[in-house]
């Protein structure tokens, strides 16, 4: 049985063809799954405008994904990290000291406060501790929150952040590198432990740098990733934050936990006790794991009634 204590992130392809029709894709996400390395056109064709009225079946997706900036309202997340939406949020810089922004057309680079602090503070810690000039930054939300026209099924509360697996490089990134450059797998074509090529001990230690943060609930990566760790630091605490999960083999997805006195947030379970070095650990090296059936028919779209009634009054929001 697949475990279930962490959501899945996996991303389905935006590409420049994929285009709408009226008020729904005029193609199918389900079971088509994109990665860090994807590139994205440095001129989009402006998403279309949704028609004056919806109806209740208008998924979520449609009305959040169309916001071009955020909710002038007191920073809050609000519901669950794929159920939710973000009142107040902050945009990322697109340079720090430490970091740089990765694929700026799709204007995900929003947050909670809290993640924008963390990012920066991330950033030059984990540079410090690996070596590396910086990172590469990646999705965080939307500027509302609220489900994605593509991609990751959480990510919603801005709560949420890609760190690529290539360290940033020493000079500033054109618009167009941004796009265009290709992140880094440091995962074995057989999917049974780490790249020799790729994985470094910085790598662990911009993993180790994020987990120690007080404010991460947990860190998605591939399960091979976590194989590793285990090798070099098995039995360090630390290691319980890192989740194995498909499609983060170029990539590792922070979460945090709900900010102090945020009473509409939704805390996700804890990570359970122990390193994660176990078999549960090596369930994600069984032919279940590795060659999974296909997937089935999707779960119908999110609606706004599905969501926080808040929501609303967030997409409403000047």
């Amino acid at each position: 049985m697949i475990p279930m204590d962490q959501l899945l992130t996996a991303r389905p392809c935006s590409r420049t063809g994929a285009r709408f029709l009226g008020v729904v894709l005029a193609f199918t996400l389900w079971g088509s799954v994109c990665t860090a390395q994807d590139r994205y056109p440095l001129a989009p064709q402006p998403v279309a405008a949704l028609p004056a009225t919806q109806d209740a079946n208008t998924p979520a997706k449609e009305l959040f994904g169309r916001a071009s900036g955020a909710a002038a309202l007191t920073p809050e997340p609000i519901g669950f990290y794929s159920r939710g939406c973000l009142a107040g949020a902050q945009p990322l810089p697109a340079d720090g000291t430490h970091w740089q922004t990765m694929r700026p057309s799709r204007n995900r680079n929003w947050g909670h406060p809290s993640l924008i602090r963390f990012v920066q503070r991330f950033a030059s810690a984990a540079a410090q501790a690996s070596g590396w000039p910086g990172i590469l930054v990646g999705d965080l939300a939307q500027p509302r929150g609220g489900p994605m026209l593509t991609g990751h099924a959480s990510h919603q509360l801005g709560l949420d952040a890609d760190i690529w697996l290539r360290p940033m490089p020493a000079h500033t990134l054109t618009r167009a590198e941004r796009e265009e450059t290709s992140a880094i797998s440091v995962v074995r074509p057989d999917r049974l432990d780490v790249e020799p090529t790729t994985w470094t001990e910085g790598h662990l230690a911009v993993l180790r740098t994020a987990a120690l943060d007080a404010d991460v609930q947990r860190i998605f990566v591939n399960a091979a990733i976590k194989r590793a760790a285990c090798r070099s630091a098995k039995g360090e605490p630390w290691l319980r934050k890192l989740r194995p999960e498909r499609g983060h083999d170029y990539h590792f997805h922070v979460r945090l936990h709900c900010p102090q006195g945020s009473g509409k947030c939704s805390a996700q379970d804890p990570t359970p006790e122990g390193d994660g070095c176990d078999a549960t650990l090596d369930w994600w090296f069984s032919d279940e794991a590795l060659h999974p059936k296909p997937a089935g028919t999707p779960p119908p779209p999110l609606t706004l009634v599905r969501l926080p009634p808040e929501c609303r009054s967030v997409l409403q929001a000047p």
